[in-house]
């Protein structure tokens, strides 16, 4: 029977998974978390990479255990060149190699600011949090993926819509979406499939200084099915594109916004 009810992350699993070896940046939390807990649910062995909330990476690893999984969590700031090769070399030797990659990490600065407004030095942290830190990681993992891998970035709806008072933001994942496009057709002889899902609204602690106060009906209004995301509903999708049966799937934009965001 079909239902609307939010999914948890520990589903059925999605077939072809089992074994593959992944590798989930920003995934001691949020759509990280629930994506790394879906694959090893799903039967991947799975490494979860963070900055440096320990306790929670380990949390999720013992989750992932729990499940079967063979996980391990590694910190390393990934906007830094020399971190982020060494949590990819990392990953690739306690897994064997690697045959997923999940790009998630970044930051949304709550603060509405425009770019008028903007500092020089909020819009470099942006970027070198959302874009270098993806290049480093992406570029890494274009060397580093098996043949017939996949690769999938975690942007925004705002990438494709803007978003006043957050052009840093938005601009970065702009970017984002853009490299998909590029590496896609980089990484097809390989059969390596390079995708984007793009989230709007998603209560995690991303966004808590908005959708944890009365400003969540607000957002929930402009959702036509009428709720905001769970981590649990963007990690479907993600999971989703690293299965076989999205081996055909690639260079798409694939928007989780409930229909608030039409385009592209």
């Amino acid at each position: 029977m079909m239902t609307d009810e939010p999914q948890s992350a520990v589903a059925p699993p999605l077939a072809g998974l089992q074994g593959a070896r992944a590798l989930v940046t920003g995934g001691s939390r949020g759509i990280g978390a629930a994506t790394a807990l879906l694959l090893a649910a799903c039967g991947a062995r799975v490494v979860v990479s963070y900055v440096q909330n320990r306790e929670a990476a380990e949390s999720v690893v013992a989750q992932a255990r729990a499940m079967g999984s063979d996980a391990l969590a590694v910190a390393g700031d990934l906007a830094h060149p020399r971190a982020a090769a060494r949590v990819m070399e990392e990953s690739v030797e306690a897994l064997g190699g690697l045959d997923i990659l999940v790009g998630n990490h970044g930051i949304w600065p709550a603060e509405s600011v425009a770019i008028s407004e903007m500092t020089l030095e909020q819009w470099r942290g942006t970027m070198e949090a959302n874009l270098d830190s993806i290049f480093h990681v992406a570029s890494a993992g274009a060397r580093l993926l098996a043949d017939n891998g996949r690769m999938v970035l975690v942007s925004s709806t705002a990438a494709q819509r803007g978003e006043a008072g957050h052009g840093d933001y938005a601009a970065s994942k702009g970017a984002m979406v853009s490299l998909v496009k590029s590496m896609c057709v980089e990484l097809a002889p390989r059969g390596i499939t390079v995708n984007s899902v793009a989230p709007g609204w998603v209560d995690t602690d991303l966004s808590a200084s908005v959708l944890r106060t009365e400003a969540r009906a607000a957002a929930s209004a402009g959702i036509p099915l009428g709720r905001v995301a769970t981590a649990e509903d963007v990690a479907g999708p993600i999971v989703f594109l690293c299965t076989p049966m999205a081996r055909h799937i690639t260079g798409e934009i694939l928007h989780e916004s409930g229909g608030s965001a039409r385009c592209g």
